[in-house]
């Protein structure tokens, strides 16, 4: 099976079952249009933090996406918030799948939960992209740029989402809520991640006025393409999108890149030759985003990307809690406590090495 094919085929597991019956029930009484019976509701194996799976119906197939059982960390799996914002960009530049309902009643299946439709498409997990040539691959990467670009030009005003974050300086307000929700799920003190936090503290930006809708998990993986074309037909994964300052998703998504081929559920292209696969470099990406946006450059590009090293290693901590206390969406959950520390060891190399 392809890296492709597994993460676009649903996978059965024991974690967080759904109560077809109740579901069905409620989906009947509360969508239009909406039939039924149910005939098969498989959890996707991709993702760790919001259960996700495909129904399929005689009428055609939905994706439900709801937050995880248990007992779960403040402002985290906010599939309400998933659901506002695509519902927002339903009408512009950025490809978003169509939502149907959002269902707030925890009762129906234990959680709050809201239901897609379901896109046909292709998702890659290797930032390589092995299955094309090397026109392709370029292809690919400048239609994720476009899309990013296109994202951090959405009119808020006429998008309905002017109040979807708070005001004030973005880095200083995530720095709090990352450092929080790391202690939070702290298993064993990792004495780089205390000194990373102690240096972004001590250099957190002034606020440079730049606000426009961030999608917070900026990846390939988070992009589904047209079955045939370099096309992003569905950017995914809204959970911690919010208002925010536009160069946090494109540090993300480079510290991504700079991660090595496998580092959990990221796929990265340490040591990678990237001009002998057609995929542009670090500075080429960024050049062609600045392009896009109209900007000459980015000044503080080290800060920008240890706080995104930061911020991921804080994530993975959260999803190493949940599945020490058996809440977790991902199997492979468990096994991804170990990256917290070498990826704050990145920052800190990249903090030394470039800041």
């Amino acid at each position: 099976m392809s890296e492709v094919e597994q993460k676009s085929t649903p996978q059965q597991t024991a974690v967080d079952q759904l109560d077809i019956e109740r579901l069905q029930e409620y989906l009947i009484q509360q969508v239009p249009g909406f039939s039924g019976p149910i005939k098969k509701a498989e959890k996707f194996s991709g993702g760790q933090s919001n259960p996700t799976f495909k129904l399929e119906t005689d009428a055609g197939s939905y994706v439900l996406r709801r937050q995880p059982p248990g007992k779960l960390l403040k402002s985290a799996h906010a599939v309400d918030r998933e659901f506002r914002v695509m519902l927002a960009l339903a009408d512009s530049d950025v490809p978003v799948p169509k939502v149907v309902h959002l269902c707030e009643d925890r009762d129906v299946i234990g959680s709050m939960f809201y239901l897609m439709e379901y896109c046909e498409g292709r998702i890659f997990w290797d930032a390589a992209l092995p299955e094309l040539d090397n026109a392709q691959r370029g292809a690919f990467y400048e239609e994720m740029n476009r899309v990013l670009a296109a994202l951090h030009s959405v009119d808020l005003e006429v998008a309905g989402l002017v109040d979807y974050g708070r005001p004030g300086n973005y880095f200083e307000r995530q720095f709090g809520r990352w450092q929080g929700q790391y202690r939070a799920s702290e298993l064993e003190p990792i004495p780089a991640m205390d000194q990373l936090i102690h240096w972004l503290g001590e250099h957190l930006p002034e606020d440079d006025g730049r606000v426009s809708l961030v999608h917070g998990d900026y990846r390939l993986d988070n992009i589904m393409f047209h079955p045939t074309e370099s096309r992003a037909i569905a950017v995914l994964d809204w959970e911690l999108s919010t208002l925010g300052h536009p160069f946090a998703d494109l540090a993300y998504q480079c510290m991504q890149l700079r991660m090595p081929a496998n580092s959990g559920n990221i796929s990265g292209l340490m040591h990678v030759d990237r001009k002998s696969l057609g995929i542009p470099s670090e500075q080429e990406y960024v050049s062609r985003y600045c392009e896009r946006m109209g900007i000459e450059r980015i000044d503080n590009w080290a800060f920008y990307l240890a706080f995104s090293f930061f911020r991921l290693a804080a994530i993975i901590q959260g999803v190493a809690k949940r599945a020490h206390d058996g809440n977790a969406s991902s199997k492979n959950a468990a096994g991804l406590g170990a990256l917290v520390e070498p990826l704050a060891m990145m920052a800190l190399d990249v903090i030394k090495n470039e800041s």
